[in-house]
């Protein structure tokens, strides 16, 4: 979702859809790799994916889309932005909406926050119900995602002017 964030705010040149798709697929291998692991460790035991305890799929949506968009904010401000980047703080900054996320919405949705560990999640028990649950909850990350991307416009409108003056020299 990060990744679709970053090529969808065009703030990134060198990023292009094509290494955007590689990006992903990498991340999606890293995902798998992990809950296989976790699956190994714990005796062949899938974790679970889909809104936790009594949760409904429209409160897990709004949690992973919500949380997701805050995230991938966060990475467009701290990490990409031109006058907003920081060289020092940043993964505390990305970290901590990982955590606060992960607590805030753990309970609700599970706080996936990212299409590869929802992917990934999927893989042990390699049923068609998990691949739907990850594909849903793909879909509400990119749309976070997404909607970070296009509020980071509006919001940082003056980097595309610094960017434009960058390339033209």
């Amino acid at each position: 979702a990060v990744t679709v964030a970053i090529l969808a705010s065009g703030r990134c040149p060198d990023l292009t859809p094509a290494k955007a798709g590689m990006y992903a697929v990498v991340q999606i291998a890293g995902g798998i790799a992990a809950a296989l692991t976790c699956s190994f460790v714990y005796q062949g035991a899938a974790l679970g994916l889909g809104p936790a305890g009594k949760s409904t799929w429209m409160g897990a949506s709004v949690a992973e889309i919500v949380f997701t968009f805050v995230l991938a904010y966060v990475v467009l401000c701290v990490a990409v932005s031109q006058t907003t980047k920081v060289s020092h703080m940043f993964g505390f900054a990305i970290g901590s909406c990982v955590t606060v996320g992960g607590f805030a919405i753990g309970g609700i949705s599970g706080g996936s926050l990212n299409p590869a560990v929802s992917i990934g999640l999927a893989t042990p028990s390699f049923t068609l119900s998990m691949l739907l649950k990850a594909l849903a909850y793909s879909a509400f990350e990119i749309i976070g995602g997404a909607a970070a991307a296009g509020v980071f416009k509006v919001t940082h409108e003056v980097d595309m002017a610094l960017l434009e003056e960058k390339t033209a020299v």
